[in-house]
């Protein structure tokens, strides 16, 4: 059942040759870059995605490129029918 109400997701990124590159460098500079990278590439596919203040971006993770959002259901679907992601979960709470 959809829900309206906003839930915390990962969501994990298509193949990407640029992360690729970055990713190799294992200087200073290059982990920089790297972060640096990611965290605009999620951010504006999350801007021409959505509206502004209809999701809270989380953090980037550059170990797999990919990130964390509070997004709706319906948000959810929108972003898994983009062509840069490759999956989209919601996060599971173990008791």
């Amino acid at each position: 059942m959809a829900t309206s109400r906003p839930e915390l997701y990962f969501v994990f990124m298509n193949f990407d040759p640029e992360y690729e590159r970055l990713r190799a460098d294992r200087t200073k500079q290059g982990a920089y870059e790297l972060d640096l990278y990611l965290s605009n590439k999620h951010d504006e596919l999350l801007a021409k995605t959505f509206q502004p203040e209809t999701y809270k971006k989380r953090f980037s993770w550059v170990i797999v490129d990919g990130f964390s959002v509070e997004i709706t259901d319906d948000q959810a679907q929108v972003l898994r029918s983009t062509k840069e992601v490759r999956v989209v979960e919601k996060n599971q709470e173990l008791n």
